[in-house]
């Protein structure tokens, strides 16, 4: 038992180190994928929507995430990035709560463990799955060894939180993409780069020092306060040419709703500036990307009953 109360190696050490706040943006990209492929499939009469792929999306995603999070935990420890100094919550590796050695072990498990999940997709989707799969792994480890330190990680959120989950969801049913879908993936990156951008901001001294250049350490705190605000209106206003396309009025107006909670926050973390009181921030935001997943799939699903219903 460590002087935090965890004991090593228990289960509350590996429920902390999965970070489950987290997995709201595992979650939320491939709840959107499986509402434009259910409404799609509904609307065009395919009547080829299955749960099964819908359900192993969902958890290749959450499972590649706590892999993420198990990936990040033990190279920031071992770079050095994880000291006394750290503003954000504490870490597994760094507190002791998990072994180094163990931690390895959990690696290896948590990615073979995805694989064996997304395996079964080729079944859907066809052998292609199998880069996506390897693009997915690749990455998942590249951005935080290397790619995180050189400003991409943005752009890896955009397309591994946005792009890639919700069109490959789609994408294993249908065998096809399409523009309002793609659109929708890109809103969707937007918004759960708000997670990245807030841990970036709090962590913009650290950063410097380590080297890490990232989008925030680049613009500067309030530069990458009204990044921040400006990816909740950029994304909802993506979300029009679901309107103007697919006549998916719902889609565009009920999303609409998250940039309430999505301004409040801002305003808080404004004045909040600086700080570990940013942690909370970190929450509320991953609770708003949550929203926004509800918002949308709502608002595809109602667009769905009321085509149905005027037909």
């Amino acid at each position: 038992m460590n002087e935090d109360g965890v004991k090593q190696d228990s289960f509350r050490a590996w429920l902390l180190a999965a970070r489950p706040k987290t997995l709201a943006g595992a979650a939320v990209p491939v709840m959107i994928g499986i509402a434009f492929c259910y409404a799609d499939a509904q609307l065009y009469g395919w009547n080829i929507f299955s749960w099964k792929p819908a359900l192993l999306c969902l958890l290749f995603a959450l499972i590649m995430q706590i892999d993420a999070n198990f990936i990040n935990d033990f190279y920031d420890y071992a770079r050095g990035n994880d000291d006394e100094t750290r503003l954000g919550p504490k870490r597994a590796c760094a507190q002791g709560w998990v072994s180094i050695d163990a931690m390895k072990k959990a690696i290896a498990l948590t990615t073979v463990t995805a694989c064996a999940v997304g395996l079964p997709l080729i079944i859907y989707g066809g052998l292609e799955m199998i880069a996506v799969g390897i693009l997915c792994v690749v990455f998942c480890f590249l951005y935080t060894t290397h790619l995180s330190y050189i400003g991409l990680g943005d752009l890896l959120v955009v397309v591994f939180f946005g792009i890639v989950p919700v069109c490959i969801t789609y994408y294993v049913q249908l065998h096809t993409i399409t523009w309002p879908l793609f659109w929708a993936s890109i809103a969707c990156g937007l918004v759960i780069d708000n997670l990245l951008m807030i841990n970036n901001f709090r962590d913009i001294q650290n950063d410097r020092k380590s080297g890490k250049i990232t989008l925030v350490a680049r613009a500067g705190l309030s530069r990458s306060a009204k990044i921040y605000l400006a990816l909740g209106f950029i994304a909802c206003m993506l979300n029009i040419l679901m309107w103007t396309r697919d006549g998916r009025m719902w889609a565009f107006l009920l999303p609409l709703l998250y940039l309430i909670p999505h301004y409040l926050t801002w305003r808080e973390m404004v004045k909040i500036k600086r700080g570990k009181a940013l942690n909370k921030i970190l929450g509320k935001t991953a609770r708003n990307i949550f929203i926004y997943g509800l918002l949308t799939a709502g608002g595809i699903i109602c667009s769905l009953m009321l085509a149905n219903y005027s037909n």
